[in-house]
């Protein structure tokens, strides 16, 4: 079965979104279906992959947001659909892309839109004062469910602002971590004693440098910690349109930027050499990079108002939005004992794999493994069918 994806503000400093483009294309590869992923870039173009063949469509440069584009324009878009003729359609855009749901319908084809972000704590957080965010948020949900076969949510924070609604077409399923790549093994004492010398605890934040991460409150951690007198290093993994006055704000602090790291193995070392990872952002709604830490033996401290404390489970602890709690958080983790935060870490990222994630995935399409036949359609979905292909 073709199963064609669409994603936008996929840009080659993307984290978690292109991770789980990669390893839910390559499953899907593997158990026999046909993925092509479309995203955007500044030309066209078609290569081949582990993930199956990838797409770039020429899209516009989205302001502000350190790379990313998105697909606006239609016409050219709805002509590639109609030419790579899929049997399934998956979008992981529910703005500019929600009309690809219409397009499935008119050809019968079962269409899916997995919900990587939460609109209704983006719409808080940026709306202007007297803008009725959660009612617009809500409006907007409800037309997005209308306009798909399946809405699959990552975890059940992300699918409350769905299920409030009584969206009957509503499936969660949790995505995976790499747990061979990523692994507590990969801790390397001379990277630590370069980043954090003299015994100093590291600290690391591995996220896009935008409003909704809050980067700077690692950073504010960071400058409580040593006004207490606790010795602690933090390294910034990620780029993006705030590294500029994150600079500013670190200026005197033994803070090291990295930028966006694309070499796996490197982002591997570093998690597994970290004590504590902080991921302070209060609109995740999974946290790839939380559980990649995790799966290196590293604990979280993560934002109580997000969905990563049902990912982070016993093993890190939460922090309400200010430097105070976040510094506090940390302080009392790095006051466990080592080896059996580590060990926690480890066992908790193993209740995620991607392999159970496409397995998923795979039924949330109504699709089996193995053959590429489609499978018996999802309980308590309206399903359109789709031409095998």
């Amino acid at each position: 079965m073709r199963v064609v994806r669409l994603a936008n503000y996929v840009a080659p400093a993307s984290g978690g979104l292109r991770t789980s483009l990669r390893e839910l294309g390559t499953g899907y590869l593997a158990a026999g279906h046909d993925p092509v992923l479309v995203i955007p870039g500044p030309e066209p173009g078609r290569r081949h992959t582990e993930q199956g063949l990838i797409v770039t469509v020429p899209g516009c440069p989205v302001p502000a947001t350190g790379g990313y584009r998105a697909i606006l324009t239609r016409r050219p878009l709805r002509r590639l659909l109609d030419q790579l003729e899929p049997g399934r359609l998956e979008v992981s855009d529910r703005t500019t892309l929600r009309w690809t749901g219409a397009w499935a319908r008119a050809r019968g084809v079962r269409s899916m839109m997995v919900s990587h972000d939460s609109l209704a704590g983006l719409m808080t957080m940026f709306s202007p004062p007297g803008v009725p965010a959660a009612r617009l948020a809500d409006r907007f949900n409800r037309r997005t469910a209308a306009s798909y076969d399946v809405v699959v949510c990552t975890t059940a924070w992300a699918a409350a602002e769905f299920r409030r609604l009584g969206v009957p077409n509503l499936i969660q399923v949790p995505l995976g971590v790499d747990l061979a790549g990523f692994h507590p093994e990969r801790r390397d004492e001379g990277l630590r004693a370069r980043l954090a010398p003299g015994g100093q605890a590291l600290l690391v934040h591995c996220s896009r440098l935008s409003p909704e991460k809050r980067p700077q409150r690692a950073i504010g951690a960071l400058a409580e910690l040593r006004r207490r007198g606790v010795p602690a290093a933090l390294v910034v993994a990620g780029d993006g349109p705030q590294r500029r006055a994150l600079q500013a704000q670190a200026r005197g602090l033994p803070v090291r930027f990295l930028r966006h790291i694309s070499d796996r193995g490197l982002l591997a070392r570093l998690l597994a050499t970290a004590d504590v990872v902080i991921a302070p952002g209060p609109v995740e709604t999974f946290g790839l990079s939380a559980l990649e830490a995790l799966a290196s033996g590293t604990p979280v401290v993560v934002s109580s108002r997000s969905a990563l404390p049902e990912i982070v489970g016993p093993a890190g602890l939460t922090t309400e939005d200010d430097d105070a709690s976040c510094a506090g958080a940390v302080q009392r983790v790095l006051a466990w004992d080592v080896t059996g935060r580590r060990r926690l870490a480890r066992r908790q990222a193993e209740r995620f794999d991607w392999p159970t994630a496409v397995q998923g995935f795979l039924h949330a399409h109504g699709l089996a493994a193995g053959d590429g036949h489609p499978a018996a359609a999802v309980t308590g979905t309206p399903g359109r069918g789709g031409n095998p292909r």
